[in-house]
């Protein structure tokens, strides 16, 4: 890789130990996946959970915090996606002591780094949206996908270590989505049936993920008239990324790198895979479960906006949740504290919900709530939460915003 010289002067340890390790992990990577040189980026974006790095991550991160401040801060934005534990819920939730000292000692480390604790995966939504053209390090799938798509910013998935070194660097190796020629749709989907909802949306970036099934493969949609709003894009996103380890899509006429469908391809277009509603139901379908008792409802992955708080309050207004049936509501720090200011989080308690603030279910130490709550049969309207909680034991079921709210209060899924 060519390194500028400021870019070797830190490699040769002249800005301290700290930024030394971050340029030798991003010329690492770089050199993996054979980029020619470094690009600065304006905003970076952690995974921060304390499921992921257990305790050897949260003594490495010490370890970095523990250098002079000169030589341990970051050098632009650097912000944090959702963490494992609510510390005014996480009792509640069957999380442990030790759970809670994780996180505390994260959070420590982070701040000590300069990191904004934002606890967020809708920075998009609530903190800092990025500019098109904007070369990002953005860690969480959903945001990366939604910052190259919806945005027109320029990312990859980083990885945690990957993005932290972005922000201590103010920059990251120029492969993949940071170069045009990736950017160009290599497939086409054309949907028949417009999606009538947000898991409508969800369902539908499921079955695109599934059928691309790759990084560097690029979907375009055509068929969409409306434009989809910020949370039909989000969940859409979410699950495309989760499904397919998509990080770009196109829709023609609505996403800014794609004003026709000849332009999303840079050229010819190829023919499309029809996408018609039997489709959308079929997805449903494979995870129904008439009848079953209901042990969780959870609105996660991604957090909600203010507008879905508000969705789920209207939804739970003068009624009750099962006693034998929980749901779970997450949301990013800054949108519970509006929820909290404008009363929503009160009438989603009072109905019997569990309203967290930056975390997301799945980070959460998901496997061992279930243990610890006899959880087992879950039920969403978020397809990402679906194809990543199968694996953690869960039985799971997509449906309708409207249908788990209903389920939730009946304890059963209708």
């Amino acid at each position: 890789m060519r390194l500028d010289d400021e870019e070797q002067a830190m490699l040769a340890g002249e800005f301290g130990r700290v930024r030394a390790w971050a340029i030798r992990h991003q010329v690492a990577v770089g050199e993996f996946f054979d980029a020619a040189d470094m690009v600065a980026v304006g905003q970076a974006h952690i995974m921060a959970d304390g499921e992921a790095p257990g305790e050897a991550g949260v003594v490495f991160l010490e370890d970095l915090a523990a250098a002079p401040a000169a030589e341990r801060k970051v050098r632009i934005p650097t912000i944090t996606d959702p963490r494992s534990v609510d510390p005014a819920a996480y009792r509640r939730l069957g999380q442990t002591e030790r759970m809670a000292e994780i996180h505390d000692r994260l959070g420590r480390a982070f701040a000590a780094l300069g990191v904004l604790l934002t606890d967020t995966c809708i920075n998009y939504q609530t903190i800092f949206p990025p500019a098109r053209g904007e070369h990002l390090a953005m860690g969480d799938t959903g945001v990366a996908i939604y910052a190259n798509s919806v945005q027109g910013a320029l990312t990859n998935f980083e990885g945690g270590p990957s993005a932290l070194a972005a922000g201590l660097t103010g920059r990251t190796p120029r492969y993949g989505y940071h170069l045009e020629r990736h950017r160009r749709g290599t497939r086409h989907f054309a949907v028949t049936a417009p999606p009538r909802n947000l898991s409508d949306w969800a369902a539908l970036g499921g079955i695109i993920g599934r059928a691309t099934n790759s990084y560097w493969e690029v979907p375009v949609v055509s068929g969409i008239e409306a434009v989809p709003n910020s949370d039909a894009m989000k969940h859409f996103g979410a699950a495309l990324a989760s499904f397919g380890s998509v990080a770009l899509f196109h829709m023609p006429g609505i996403t800014p790198e794609a004003p026709s469908l000849p332009a999303a391809f840079a050229g010819a277009v190829p023919p499309a895979q029809p996408i018609a509603r039997a489709d959308i139901d079929g997805f449903y379908a494979g995870y129904a479960a008439p009848g079953e008792k209901l042990d969780i409802v959870v609105f996660s992955a991604p957090q909600l906006s203010l507008f879905e708080m508000q969705a789920v309050a209207d939804a739970l207004a003068g009624r009750r949740i099962n006693p034998t049936t929980a749901l779970v509501v997450t949301t990013s720090p800054e949108i519970k504290s509006a929820a909290d200011r404008m009363g929503l989080t009160r009438i989603m308690e009072d109905a019997g919900a569990m309203v967290l603030s930056g975390v997301c279910f799945y980070q959460a130490y998901a496997r061992e709530i279930a243990d610890a709550n006899g959880w087992s049969r879950l039920m969403t309207n978020s397809a990402k939460l679906v194809n990543i909680l199968g694996g953690y034991g869960y039985k799971v079921t997509l449906s309708t915003f409207e249908h788990c709210v209903d389920s939730a209060v009946a304890g059963r899924i209708l």
